[in-house]
């Protein structure tokens, strides 16, 4: 049988445990795709917007196959260049690269 005390103590090592098993969540959602994403698709490049970036397409794997994810413009960010999505080869596979803003 339990005691208070000892249910607390199981309790709390509980607790802590489970920031632990948080942790490497975002590694865990890298996937690595053996088959090579195709070339990009060729986009109408909207005219330019005062304020705002166009963000090219590109290839998304979803459902074992490649989706494309047409581009977009986004509000720029001052003192900030935006780098597209892209992939990136990662041994024997190609991993996915986010697109992210770079300070200038």
């Amino acid at each position: 049988m339990l005691t208070r005390r000892s249910l607390l103590s199981l309790l709390a090592a509980a607790a802590a445990a489970v920031p632990l098993g948080l942790a490497g969540t975002d590694d865990a959602e890298a996937q690595v795709v053996v088959v090579a994403p195709p070339r990009p698709r060729r986009e109408v490049r909207p005219a330019p917007r005062r304020g705002w970036v166009w963000v090219p397409g590109y290839w998304n794997w979803r459902g074992g196959r490649w989706v494309w994810v047409s581009g977009q413009w986004i509000r720029a960010r001052p003192g900030f260049r935006y780098v597209g999505p892209s992939w990136a080869r990662r041994g024997r596979g190609w991993v996915y690269v986010p697109g992210r803003w770079v300070r200038i």
